[in-house]
């Protein structure tokens, strides 16, 4: 950090920097013409080069928490005319769908400041901003951290990707008076979800809304029955009821709708081998029609697409 002491004496955050917009990117339609953020935090795959240095794990090992593939999966949904972000940097390195100091102290050699929250249910489980393990509770780090490093990540990569997502938010509200952000992850097949009607092996689809705080109900039910409609097995808020970047966007009553969508990688995917399924094809093409539904959700007609409010 060029020698720049980041850390605050009065006990606030220090602000957060622009970064290198190389590190994500947002994918524009020609026109946006659906009132649909789609958001894929956790997709990276571009390692740095000094993280496998500093790292205990090999590269498949550290690749285990990527969402695979789910920027893939939704490409088809954002080719009918909704924006994408999706981070190019791995969740591993640095996580977006945290709180953006959400750290564990035993983490690093330094003190962290008292602005840090360092008892949170992610923090406690290994998965802060910066995780301490991957999957299967493997530790990532050969040594602790300094303080300052993580500000680095932090200033390089989660900054910018936020002040995007917040940009595309607050212009897809401007335009249609409202906004519906979908964020979009996957979860490992192994995961012991109670399921619910005929596939009882399986949870196909893990829909989260903050328990309705972060959603209009209306679009949350849509979801699930167009799912369901397909033949998926869908269960609501548990494990999963959304991360940061749903309760922090959610507020039906500012007309801002987050969405949290997790999929059974075991649909599309080989968790072993991280390659792709054939049905990877046709799994995008559904979440396109899913999409599609929800764009055209009429909420007792306030958030008609059709009579939505556009403001050029």
């Amino acid at each position: 950090m060029e020698g720049v002491n980041r850390s605050s004496t009065d006990g606030t955050p220090p602000p957060l920097m622009d970064g290198d917009p190389e590190h994500g990117v947002v994918v524009e339609p020609d026109t946006q013409s659906i009132p649909v953020v789609l958001a894929s935090p956790h997709s990276g795959r571009n390692y740095p080069d000094d993280f496998f240095s500093i790292s205990r794990l090999d590269p498949i090992s550290l690749r285990k928490s990527e969402d695979c593939f789910v920027d893939e999966i939704f490409a088809a949904a954002a080719g009918l005319g909704a924006p994408m972000i999706k981070a190019l940097f791995p969740r591993a390195y640095v996580d977006v769908n945290r709180e953006p100091f959400e750290l564990d102290p035993d983490m690093f050699a330094d003190a962290l400041p008292d602005y840090v929250n360092t008892h949170s249910p992610r923090v406690a489980a290994g998965l802060g901003t910066v995780a301490r393990i991957v999957s299967h509770g493997k530790s990532i780090y050969r040594h602790k951290l300094r303080f300052e490093e993580v500000l680095s990540r932090i200033d390089r990569h989660y900054r910018p990707y936020h002040a995007r997502l917040s940009d595309l938010v607050l212009r897809t509200k401007k335009r249609f008076g409202y906004c519906i952000l979908i964020d979009c992850h996957s979860m490992p097949s192994s995961n012991p979800i109670p399921p619910r009607g005929p596939k009882q092996g399986r949870v196909d689809f893990v829909l989260g809304d903050a328990y309705g705080r972060a959603c209009n109900p209306a679009i949350t039910n849509l979801a699930d029955g167009s799912l369901s409609g397909m033949g998926f097995n869908v269960v609501r808020n548990f494990p999963y009821a959304g991360g940061y970047t749903t309760r922090h966007y959610g507020h039906p009553e500012a007309g801002v709708h987050a969405l949290q969508i997790e999929i059974n990688r075991g649909l599309y995917m080989d968790e072993t081998a991280l390659s792709r399924k054939a049905y990877l094809t046709e799994l995008s093409a559904r979440m396109a029609d899913l999409v599609a539904r929800i764009a055209a959700t009429d909420l007792n007609g306030e958030f008609s697409v059709s009579s939505a409010r556009r403001r050029d």
